[in-house]
């Protein structure tokens, strides 16, 4: 049997990159998916096909993390579509590397808001969603958490807070049997990466020097390890902070 058959799963930020392989991967194992975007609904759209044309059941829906209505709209689509949902996976975020000097306000709320209140508001709805048996919560961090890497300063700081309500969360709603663990994935080539830039140079010379494994990370090494948060497999695990880094 597939080890997410009958399960509904919530993926947020899953039109490109690490969400969408998750999505993917979790469609491929018998989950009902829904791909959440908020921009791209082509790259959302290809996900989707792709899950179907295997013989796996998907959707697409748009919504912004970052807001309450979109987020309640996004688990009513689901509910709709699949039934009561039994994953998320808290993979949306935004990123923009710069100096102190350079950091502003609007920068600092602009990632605040998608990569912390955003998993704050999923998780609500994907609470107020499960039923008695419970449900998984997956949060996807950073392993620039445990880094010391300049110009990153509000990025690092929503990769901690990422960690920080992963722990507190699975202890709130462990009671419910609600799991909540985190995965940090070490750097990661993604078409985010990649059109960013951020992976380039004497940067990511450093960074594969850095890893024991001695490359990059790629989408398909990050999703096995969400698909084993979201089955039964790891059924008497939470509040766990998982990197997935190459040793990084």
């Amino acid at each position: 049997m597939s080890k997410l058959s009958g399960k509904v799963v919530v993926v947020t930020g899953a039109s490109k990159g690490i969400g969408a392989e998750i999505a993917k991967q979790f469609g491929g194992q018998g989950a009902s998916v829904v791909v959440n975007y908020s921009s791209s609904r082509e790259g959302a759209d290809r996900v989707v096909n792709d899950i179907v044309s295997k013989g796996g059941k998907a959707v697409s829906v748009q919504g912004d993390v970052s807001k309450r209505e979109d987020v309640e709209r996004v688990f009513a689509e689901a509910h709709k579509n699949f039934g009561t949902v039994n994953v998320l996976v808290n993979n949306a975020g935004v990123y923009q590397f710069q100096s102190l000097e350079a950091t502003t306000e609007e920068e600092f709320h602009r990632q605040f808001n998608v990569n912390v209140l955003g998993i704050i508001l999923a998780t609500q709805a994907a609470a107020n969603q499960f039923g008695e048996s419970g449900g998984s919560v997956i949060n996807i961090g950073s392993a620039i958490s445990r880094a010391s890497i300049p110009n990153t300063a509000v990025y690092t700081a929503t990769k901690h807070a990422v960690n920080g309500i992963t722990k507190s969360l699975s202890a709130e709603l462990g009671p419910k049997k609600i799991r909540v663990n985190a995965l940090n994935p070490g750097a990661v080539e993604t078409e985010g990466t990649q059109a960013g830039g951020t992976l380039e140079g004497d940067f990511v010379k450093q960074l594969v020097a850095a890893t024991p494994l001695g490359r990059l990370g790629q989408p398909s090494d990050i999703a096995p390890v969400a698909l084993f948060l979201a089955s039964d497999d790891s059924a008497w695990i939470t509040g766990e902070i998982l990197s997935v880094s190459g040793g990084q």
